[in-house]
C-alpha cells in the first residue's frame, strides 16, 4: 500500500505518505520532497547545508515550500534549484539576503549566474563580501585609465589604497570607483570636483557607524553577523535616497 502510494503523485496531499515519498526518493526531484531529503541532495554540492538552514532561508522569506494539512513542508523541483540558486549566490558571490532577494524577484534565478567580471563588481559594491587585491598595474589595465588620473584621484583622497610590503595595493572597490571617476572624467569631470562625493560619503558613515557601531564591536558573532547585514541595508537605503534627491534635483534644473 505504501509503495502505490508513494507512486501516486495525486496523493501527495497525505503527510505520511509524502514523507515516505520524499524520504525513500531524494534522487527524484520531480516528486514532492520533504526537507531531509532536499538537505541531502544539495549536501553533494554544499557541505555545510542543514536543515536548520533551509528553515532559516525560509523565515527569511526566500523560500516558500507548500504545507501539508499535517503542517509538513514539501518541495518541488523550483523550489530545490531556487534553493540551490540561493546557497550558490552566498558561496560564489558573497552576496548578502538583502541583494539574493532583489536577484530572485527577477524570477530568473535557474539559468547561469553572472561572469567572474559582474560578480567582482557586486562583491565591490557589498560590506561584508571579501575583495581581491590588485597590484597598480593590474588596476590601471582592467580599469583602462593613464597613470595621470589615478595620481589625481589619490590626491583627493577619492581612491584610498592599502599598503602591502611597501607596495600600494587596491582592491575590486578601489577599481569600480577609478572606473566610475575616468566615466566622468570623459565630461570634464577632474578628480578635485569629485571630493564632494568622499564628504557626503564620509557623512553618512559617520551616521551609520553611530546606528549599528555597537553592535558591530559586540564578542556575540551572531549579533555582529546581524550588525553587517542591517550595515548592508541601511547602505542601500542611504544609496537610494541619495539617488531620488539628486532625481528631484535635476527634474527641477530641467524646468519640470
Amino acid at each position: 500500500m505504501a509503495v502505490a502510494t508513494t507512486r501516486d503523485e495525486g496523493n501527495t496531499a497525505r503527510a505520511g505518505s509524502e514523507r515516505r515519498a520524499g524520504s525513500d526518493s531524494p534522487s527524484r526531484p520531480r516528486k514532492a520532497l520533504t526537507i531531509g531529503a532536499v538537505a541531502k541532495i544539495l549536501s553533494q554540492e554544499f557541505d555545510d547545508i542543514s536543515i536548520s538552514k533551509i528553515r532559516y532561508l525560509e523565515d527569511q522569506k526566500l523560500l516558500t515550500p507548500r504545507r501539508t494539512q499535517g503542517g509538513y513542508r514539501l518541495y518541488s523541483q523550483t523550489d530545490v534549484e531556487r534553493l540551490r540558486a540561493i546557497l550558490r549566490m552566498q558561496r560564489d558571490e558573497f552576496l548578502p539576503l538583502r541583494v539574493i532577494r532583489q536577484e530572485l524577484a527577477t524570477g530568473d534565478f535557474t539559468g547561469s549566474r553572472p561572469g567572474s567580471e559582474a560578480a567582482a563588481t557586486r562583491r565591490a559594491a557589498s560590506v561584508e563580501a571579501p575583495v581581491s587585491m590588485l597590484a597598480p598595474e593590474e588596476l590601471l589595465d582592467q580599469a583602462g585609465v593613464s597613470e595621470g588620473l589615478l595620481r589625481e584621484l589619490q590626491e583627493f583622497g577619492i581612491v584610498q589604497p592599502d599598503r602591502r610590503d611597501g607596495r600600494s595595493v587596491y582592491d575590486e572597490t578601489d577599481l569600480e570607483i577609478v572606473r566610475a571617476a575616468a566615466e566622468l572624467s570623459r565630461f570634464g569631470v577632474a578628480g578635485r570636483n569629485l571630493r564632494v562625493f568622499v564628504s557626503s560619503a564620509d557623512r553618512e558613515a559617520a551616521l551609520l557607524q553611530q546606528l549599528v557601531g555597537p553592535a558591530l564591536r559586540s564578542r556575540s558573532q551572531a549579533r555582529r553577523k546581524e550588525a553587517i547585514e542591517n550595515l548592508e541595508s541601511l547602505a542601500a537605503v542611504c544609496g537610494h535616497l541619495k539617488h531620488l534627491l539628486l532625481v528631484r534635483d535635476l527634474r527641477r534644473l530641467k524646468g519640470d
